[in-house]
């Protein structure tokens, strides 16, 4: 209506000039779809960018074919939605655009390029973007640095980040941000460890040493590669913390084997934090992770209450890792009931209840849980089968096992990876089906990592099988000459089959190599602390009573048919001799500990870093029937649930 207007005299303003500052946003879009022409540049683009922010990017579009002088704002609106609405097709519309009307060489939309093009997972059109760019600012380099990080690109990302240097172009906060993320993007490569390891010396050099995000990126990219002393250090020089630092040096203790140091983390950030700034979801997942490893039931009752006050309930990885945690305790009835009580599953949740069930030995309703998960519609994850090939295993379901690692590929669209080579090879070795473990990694589509012969050792030492033992720890000690966990292995199936020599053997190969044992260690949780026992420990106030007691129960237990099994002793010593070393694990000094400090109703939960012994399955079980007590003990492997002298695992573990 407007458009049939006449014209009116200089003096007065048109109807249209008149009108459009007073009528509504909605109702000017409107007028200027009817009619553009009457509309300026100006409000041309001021439009576009309504539109834009209003989610109407083919409106926005249209209009902006039809705009002569577009601006660099207006070119910001459009790549910003093109990236919240994924939209390829606008995406390389606006850049053809922009580059027809001069701005391609535009610094600042250089950057929203680069970051539209790596939100598309074309990090190739993003590269692209970056080449052509003339002017280089440290934006340019630090979007490029992102996308590169983002899309696991982190060699490429340091050798650029090298090039920007040598050209004398300073970095900010984000640039040394982004480079340490590269450093963990790549496989976390050995030679990236000492690229962080620069640019932490750069950091503190140019001062950026106090910028909390810059710290806390240190610590997660040292507790990648498993440097939990220097993740520590770091962590300790911070002057100020907030809830990231304090949630990633926890999450540092509980990935790399701290679980107490993570729990004793937490206490402390619960006295020092203020109640506005307190762990959130992130943190509740690494502390749960940290009671699962310890078993420690009590402590994780206590964070269940605080995630059910601070109302964290609702968030999934959150309720999954609550699973995972009571599973882990030996409470997979609760476990149950907290996955029984989720409004939403995912993929993650069902496999930390199929793995709960798994390493408790219940193969079968691992499998029933798995079928379940199919029916709800939910898709399975490479994960899903590592956990139900670990259940098979555990409960020697040797055909349910070969069934599903072929349906992996064959209707999910799978391919097997490492893990899934390593747990068939496990699955096999522990059913005595060592010959069929071999000829299944001399078929494998991969090569054989430590993973997959670290599994036919383990199961040769399980059967003594000295040929296959050789055979799998001679690849070991080509890939991994530094683990001595599988030196140990071998020197064990020596030592069982009375290869004296060869032990003696082993054991100088070891030390010429400055390599120790792994200590054996348990934990133990008593009226809601924490207790930790090594063999070899005379510190702790209550030994002497430890050992007395568990003196008198071997003494008692002999009578009644128990026999030590001084076979796992790796010293060519006298049977007394041996039966003192057995007698003193670590898991027995926290059983020990548990049957004093317990009411006799209560049971007794230990967690064990290493295989559970013979000799400590066998004297465990005495003990459940001898003391009335139900003990649970949880070893790198598996659960063993020992009740009135039988285990749950039924002696194949």
């Amino acid at each position: 209506m407007w458009a049939l207007s006449s014209p009116q005299p200089s003096a007065q303003p048109s109807p249209s000039s008149a009108f459009i500052p007073r009528i509504s946003r909605k109702l000017a879009v409107c007028f200027v779809s009817l009619n553009p022409s009457t509309s300026t540049t100006a409000d041309n683009n001021q439009l576009i960018q309504s539109l834009c922010k209003q989610g109407n990017l083919k409106r926005a579009v249209k209009l902006m074919s039809e705009e002569s002088n577009p601006t660099q704002r207006t070119y910001e609106h459009l790549i910003l939605s093109c990236i919240h609405q994924s939209s390829l097709v606008d995406a390389q519309w606006v850049h053809r655009h922009l580059h027809e009307n001069g701005f391609d060489q535009d610094p600042f939309l250089a950057t929203k390029l680069i970051n539209m093009y790596s939100s598309l997972d074309l990090i190739d059109d993003a590269r692209k973007v970056f080449d052509k760019t003339r002017k280089r600012t440290i934006y340019v380099y630090n979007a490029l640095f992102r996308a590169l990080s983002l899309a696991g690109h982190g060699e490429e990302v340091l050798n650029l980040y090298r090039t920007m240097s040598s050209l004398g172009m300073p970095s900010d906060r984000f640039t040394y941000t982004y480079a340490l993320k590269a450093c963990v993007a790549s496989e976390c490569l050995v030679s990236l460890l000492w690229k962080g390891k620069e640019i932490h010396a750069h950091i503190l050099r140019h001062g950026y040493g106090g910028f909390v995000h810059i710290m806390t990126t240190l610590v997660d990219m040292y507790a990648k590669f498993g440097c939990v002393a220097y993740a520590s250090a770091v962590f300790n020089q911070m002057a100020v913390k907030n809830v990231v630092s304090w949630s990633a040096m926890i999450a540092c203790y509980a990935k790399n084997g701290k679980a107490f140091e993570a729990l004793k983390l937490f206490r402390e950030m619960m006295l020092k934090t203020e109640e506005d700034v307190g762990p959130n979801s992130v943190t509740m997942v690494s502390v749960l992770q940290a009671c699962a490893a310890l078993a420690a039931l009590e402590q994780g009752k206590l964070i269940h209450g605080y995630i059910l006050r601070n109302g964290l309930d609702t968030i999934l990885p959150v309720i999954s890792a609550l699973v995972t945690m009571y599973a882990r305790c030996g409470k997979l009835e609760v476990a149950q009931q907290v996955f029984d009580g989720m409004d939403k599953r995912d993929v993650v949740s069902w496999n930390s209840l199929i793995s709960g069930f798994g390493a408790h030995g219940h193969g079968k309703k691992a499998i029933d849980i798995f079928k379940d998960m199919i029916s709800c519609g939910i898709s399975p994850s490479p994960v899903s089968f590592v956990s139900l090939l670990g259940a098979c295993s555990h409960a020697g379901l040797v055909d349910e096992g070969r069934a599903l690692f072929q349906a992996m590929r064959k209707e999910y669209g799978i391919i097997p990876s490492v893990e899934h080579y390593a747990s068939m090879v496990d699955l096999l070795g522990r059913a005595n089906k060592l010959e069929e473990a071999a000829k299944f990694i001399d078929d494998m589509r991969i090569e054989p990592g430590p993973k997959v012969w670290g599994s036919l050792l383990g199961s040769s030492r399980i059967h003594c099988n000295v040929e296959f033992a050789e055979r799998a720890s001679t690849k070991l000690f080509q890939l991994e000459p530094a683990n001595a966990g599988n030196y140990v292995l071998l020197a064990d199936t020596y030592a069982e089959a009375g290869k004296w020599d060869e032990v003696k053997r082993v054991k100088k190969l070891l030390e010429s190599r400055g390599l120790q044992k792994v200590p054996g260690r348990s934990w133990i949780e008593v009226k809601r602390q924490i207790h930790s026992f090594v063999s070899t420990d005379e510190f702790n106030p209550q030994i002497e009573q430890l050992h007395a007691l568990l003196c008198e129960l071997s003494s008692e237990m002999k009578e009644k048919g128990y026999v030590p099994q001084i076979k796992v002793v790796l010293y060519d010593l006298g049977e007394e001799e041996k039966e003192r070393i057995v007698l003193g694990h670590s898991e027995k000094l926290a059983l020990a500990f548990g049957l004093i400090n317990t009411s006799n109703a209560e049971p007794i939960r230990i967690t064990k870093n290493l295989r559970l012994c013979e000799d400590c399955h066998s004297f465990t079980k005495f003990i459940s029937k001898f003391a009335r007590k139900e003990i649970l003990v949880r070893d790198v492997n598996r659960f063993h649930h020992f009740r009135d002298g039988v285990c749950s695992c039924g002696d194949y573990w």
